[in-house]
């Protein structure tokens, strides 16, 4: 942002090189459990795949595929995460309609319809142009999850007789 757009209210905390203290935390240890996929994707960028650093480069380029291939799996598990949670609210609400069963209903029906048909954009991030990284098999649990979160929801819609499930809903609906 330019100088004259930012607000008197809003702080920049980017560190610059010109910034006191940038050195000495240059020099610290980075924290335990921080990945470094960021610096290894500038560093294959910045040596290319020449002869001495290609197998350097390629085991860099392998680990960064591995490490998005496994956050595609985390992302791709989240929905069964969400069904157990879900799946706790609708036995909580009972099987009486009022607003609250109704809402946690219509969460469980809505919400993996959403998962489902923006599925591009969720596993957009882990995408490489490459194709190093497979994402057919973490897009697939992750509609399948959505699925089975779906199908929980219908099945509590039908408890509550919100679905026509049975031939006498059907009663008012026949012509002779």
């Amino acid at each position: 942002m330019s100088p004259q757009n930012k607000n008197k209210w809003s702080i920049d905390l980017t560190l610059r090189e010109q910034d006191a203290g940038h050195d000495s935390l240059q020099k610290l240890p980075p924290p335990p459990g921080l990945r470094k996929v960021g610096a290894l994707e500038s560093k294959i960028q910045s040596e290319g795949l020449g002869a001495a650093g290609s197998r350097s480069a390629s085991k860099d380029v392998q680990i960064i595929a591995q490490r998005k291939k496994a956050k595609a799996m985390s992302v791709a598990m989240s929905p069964g995460r969400q069904i157990a949670m879900n799946g706790f609210m609708m036995y909580m609400s009972g099987k009486n309609l009022n607003i609250f069963s109704i809402s946690i209903c219509s969460m469980a029906i809505l919400s993996p319809l959403k998962g489902i048909f923006g599925i591009s954009k969720t596993f957009k991030p882990f995408e490489d142009p490459d194709g190093r990284v497979d994402l057919q098999m973490a897009k697939l649990i992750h509609i399948a999850l959505n699925l089975t979160w779906l199908c929980i929801g219908l099945y509590k819609m039908a408890t509550m007789r919100l679905l026509p499930t049975t031939s006498a809903d059907w009663s008012g609906a026949v012509v002779w």
